[in-house]
């Protein structure tokens, strides 16, 4: 049914692949699916912020972000299913949609994380990607 799957995840928040991992490791397992993972480091948005760090930053964080990729992937993902890490640069929601896209996933599994926002169905970020996506979204409810 699905050929490839793409979980968004925040390596500095548990809560962004706590549940919906688990479940994406199952269905890449069972479909015999190829697994991405995507974690996006956001930009700085407007450039007099970017100032305020050193000139290198970006580069640098993208290179640690790669290093932090490979250890989770190794940790939390089994060798028995074909699983690649991919780090991206820019607003959170724009980037899984465009990496759904170039990556050719038919499926996008993501946490529904609403840290003290309980009126919400779900985060904002998980909003944006349900209703911008091509692809089928699997929300896992935290």
């Amino acid at each position: 049914m699905y050929k490839s799957i793409l979980v968004p995840i925040d390596l500095a928040e548990n809560s962004s692949w706590k549940k919906s991992l688990p479940v994406a490791v199952a269905m890449a397992r069972t479909f015999q699916a190829e697994l991405h993972l995507v974690a996006v480091v956001p930009d700085f948005g407007k450039s007099i912020v970017g100032s305020y760090f050193p000139k290198d930053f970006e580069g640098d964080a993208l290179k640690a972000a790669g290093e932090m990729l490979k250890t989770f992937i190794s940790e939390n993902v089994g060798t028995d299913i074909p699983v690649k890490g991919h780090i991206a640069h820019g607003t959170i929601y724009e980037e899984i949609n465009r990496a759904a896209d170039k990556l050719g996933c038919d499926l996008i599994v993501l946490a529904s994380h609403r840290p003290e926002l309980k009126d919400y169905l779900l985060g904002p970020n998980a909003a944006r990607v349900v209703r911008h996506a091509a692809q089928s979204v699997l929300v896992v409810r935290d």
